[in-house]
C-alpha cells in the first residue's frame, strides 16, 4: 500500500537551502542531494514506519547526506506529512519541529 506524501512549505525550503549550499560546495552535489531526498520519499511512501523520535514525529536518515527527514504518518488517511529536513549537526533545541 502506497502512502500519499504531503510536503510542508518549510520542508521544501529546507531542501532548497541544502541544494543551494551543496551546489556552492561542488558542481552537481546539489543534484545528488535532491536525488537522495527523492529516493528517500519513495522509500517512505511504501514503508513509513521508522522510529518515533519524539511525540508522533518519525525520522529517516538521508544517507549519505547528514540530514534527517522529520515526518508524521496518518495511518487512517494513508498520508505522510514531511515537516522538516534538518542537518544532523543542528542543535535539536533550535529545530522548528517539536
Amino acid at each position: 500500500m502506497s502512502y500519499k506524501l504531503l510536503i510542508l512549505p518549510s520542508a521544501l525550503s529546507d531542501i532548497q537551502v541544502a541544494i543551494s549550499y551543496y551546489n556552492k560546495q561542488q558542481e552537481g552535489l546539489g543534484k545528488r542531494f535532491h536525488q537522495t531526498i527523492k529516493l528517500a520519499f519513495d522509500t517512505l511512501k511504501t514503508n513509513p514506519f521508522y522510529q518515533i523520535k519524539y511525540d508522533t514525529i518519525r525520522c529517516y536518515y538521508a544517507k549519505p547526506f547528514p540530514y534527517l527527514i522529520h515526518f508524521k504518518v496518518e495511518e487512517q488517511a494513508k498520508t505522510i506529512t514531511i515537516i522538516a529536513i534538518i542537518h544532523t549537526s543542528r542543535n535539536p533545541n533550535d529545530w522548528p519541529v517539536q
